[in-house]
């Protein structure tokens, strides 16, 4: 049971909100309990937590030959074997499940039936963030987290209040992470952002912008005031872990300067135009810098901020104007482009103790089992 005194404050904070918002506004979820008809997520009674990540499966592709199909195939099976070899506490599907150019409009969304079906056989809860593949004239984000939350009993996947996001761009959102069932509080939040780009839905369809949206700044702010007046300060009780599919801007900057000992992983994909947020026009450089601000300023704690999107990069490196540590995922899923050698497979991330202090350890699995680019993301990282 929380003190009067914290009760309070979250009861002046919705009151806040509420009367500051315009009336097509709905107030936000309760902090304390975010997901009322689902279960707690939790660590383990050892006092460790594992994520898996797969990023990049774009199904769907060329679905009117063979090919096409096969390596949806495919991307069921790898996901079947690391799932069954990881036992993850947590997964995320971190942007560009669905490659939404080649899909017809009339089945877009059932592609989420077969991409969350080894989920809900292995049954383990699961957030998803959205890519640009994922916004085109025949799928957008909204219509696959619609369809998600249909399917999928697990799925933690959820949408951001009317106003924040921007066009196309819903899925924002997080989740809380308890050490055991009964806290009052959580331990560790996980921070999902939609970083849009792509098309519109639509015969008229138009260029959707590739960043995170600046209403999403305030939004962040406006949510730990919110769980610092529930939960308390974070102090050292209470960590953070973001997911974003695509590289905020400021993570191109930090590829010339990769060392492949420290910084261990593939670097196959030169970081430029298209590849980073607002990257793909000049005049659109800085335009996710809002966001940017907002999420190192306002949530405390910040093990890591983890991207797909750029199929041929695994590395992780600490990006120095903020201080925080930028991680690539692996490219899971058939679909998609590749090249030899690069493989399939998963980036691996345990929490050792829900204590922030603790680092994460980190590595890529491949599809095969082998693991490389094994790394310890703590405080004294890079």
């Amino acid at each position: 049971m929380l003190p009067a005194i914290a009760l309070s404050a979250v009861a002046l904070g919705f009151l806040f909100v509420a009367r500051a918002a315009p009336a097509t506004r709905q107030v936000p979820l309760d902090p304390l309990n975010p997901y009322p008809t689902k279960p707690r997520v939790t660590f383990r009674s050892d006092g460790t937590f594992k994520i898996t990540v797969f990023s990049d499966l774009h199904y769907g592709e060329n679905p009117w030959d063979a090919w096409g199909p096969q390596q949806d195939v495919n991307s069921t099976k790898l996901m079947n074997i690391v799932l069954a070899d990881e036992k993850p506490d947590y997964v995320v599907l971190n942007g560009d499940l669905i490659t939404g150019e080649n899909t017809f409009r009339q089945n877009s969304t059932k592609l989420i039936d077969e991409i969350v079906a080894p989920l809900n056989s292995f049954r383990i809860p699961f957030s998803s963030t959205h890519g640009n593949h994922d916004n085109e004239p025949n799928i957008t984000h909204l219509e696959e987290i619609r369809r998600e939350q249909l399917v999928a009993p697990l799925s933690y996947t959820r949408t951001a209040p009317p106003g924040v996001g921007g066009e196309e761009g819903p899925g924002t959102y997080w989740v809380p992470v308890y050490e055991h069932e009964g806290d009052a509080a959580p331990v560790l939040v996980l921070w999902f952002f939609d970083s849009r780009g792509g098309f519109s839905p639509g015969e008229n369809s138009t260029a959707v912008p590739d960043w995170v949206d600046d209403t999403v700044a305030g939004w962040i702010e406006q949510q730990t005031a919110l769980m610092d007046a529930a939960w308390g300060a974070p102090g050292d009780v209470r960590a953070a872990l973001a997911f974003v599919h695509i590289p905020p801007h400021a993570i191109q900057a930090l590829q010339p300067t990769l060392n492949s000992t420290q910084d261990p992983g593939l670097n196959a994909d030169l970081l430029g135009s298209g590849s980073t947020q607002a990257t793909t026009d000049s005049a659109n450089l800085g335009k996710d810098q809002a966001f940017w601000d907002s999420l190192n300023a306002n949530v405390k704690n910040l093990h890591a901020v983890i991207s797909g999107h750029d199929h041929g990069n695994e590395w992780c490196r600490r990006e120095p104007t903020k201080n925080v540590i930028f991680c690539f995922d692996k490219h899971s899923g058939y679909g998609g482009y590749s090249d030899a050698g690069w493989g399939h497979g998963v980036r691996n991330v345990v929490f050792s103790s829900p204590l922030p202090s603790d680092g994460l350890e980190s590595w890529i699995r491949l599809e095969g089992g082998e693991t490389r680019a094994r790394v310890l993301l703590d405080q004294n990282y890079n």
